[in-house]
């Protein structure tokens, strides 16, 4: 049984946490990236989810 984690991915602008994210809900990254536009622009805690996610979130391991 094959279980999906989230991990950072190498297709990355600043830390990889919006390319992980689309990778793991199998989207476009550019979409994820302009969500996370919108939400810093519309609430500003974007930025501190980035963070906590950057930190958290585990780089990817090279196949």
């Amino acid at each position: 049984m094959s279980t999906k984690r989230l991990y950072k991915s190498y297709d990355r602008k600043i830390c990889g946490v919006c390319g992980g994210i689309a990778e793991y809900f199998d989207v476009d990254p550019t979409i994820v990236r302009l969500a996370w536009v919108v939400f810093v622009l519309i609430g500003g805690c974007g930025i501190l989810a980035y963070i906590i996610a950057a930190i958290i979130m585990e780089d990817k391991p090279r196949d």
